[in-house]
């Protein structure tokens, strides 16, 4: 019946004698236990550097990747206020999907107040990559979630030479037919840095990319 209507559901990790520090019930269980998996990789192999999302929307992704990094610092890089007109120009001119999606309806108050550690959060508001100008930083761990060509590109760009070894990187969007710039950002990129990935079976068709 719940695979008639789309809804495909696994059994959790019973294998893992591990607490589990977020809800893996939700739907989006394979993004969500591959986040959990992957942070505790970084922390049994010791890897050093705070985490990021690129694209935070309302901060719900935001708050499970607060949750598995207690501790570290967790930058937020977003406009707050949807689709930048100059990205949205390119995708249509690319015919990679209309970029009519409407993602204004958040703010930075609602976000921080999903967050379970929000001392640890640094609001980076504004058209990216300008915002990360004055960061001097390496991570962990970054999410990609930003849906257009352009800002994805700009976003490995940036984060994969400042990805420490033994971190990751997801990109959301990578099997998505409606936002087909997401897939051409990630092929460009680790083609010419001749990286490989794995896509995982989330709901919006998500990428890791590991160093």
């Amino acid at each position: 019946m719940l695979a008639k209507r789309g809804l495909h559901l696994v059994k959790s990790l019973i294998y893992l004698n591990r607490d589990k520090r977020i809800d893996l019930s939700r739907l989006d269980y394979n993004r969500l236990a591959c986040l959990e998996m992957c942070g505790y990789e970084i922390y049994a192999n010791k890897i050093e550097g705070n985490v990021a999302e690129l694209g935070v929307f309302r901060g719900d992704f935001a708050k499970d990747i607060n949750t598995v990094f207690p501790d570290r610092k967790l930058y937020l890089f977003d406009t707050f206020e949807g689709f930048d007109n100059r990205d949205v120009g390119t995708e249509v001119g690319k015919g990679f999907s209309t970029g009519d999606q409407d993602f204004s309806g958040t703010s930075v108050d609602l976000v921080l107040g999903k967050m379970p550690h929000k001392n640890n959060c640094i609001v980076c508001q504004g058209y990216f990559p300008a915002t990360a100008k004055d960061i001097e930083d390496k991570f962990a761990f970054v999410s990609i979630d930003t849906d257009l060509y352009e800002p994805i590109l700009a976003g490995l760009q940036y984060f994969y030479p400042r990805l420490n070894k033994g971190g990751y990187i997801f990109v959301h969007d990578y099997n998505n037919e409606g936002y087909k710039g997401a897939r051409q950002a990630v092929l460009e990129f680790c083609k010419q840095q001749q990286i490989p990935f794995v896509p995982i079976p989330d709901l919006g068709g998500s990428v890791i990319i590991g160093k």
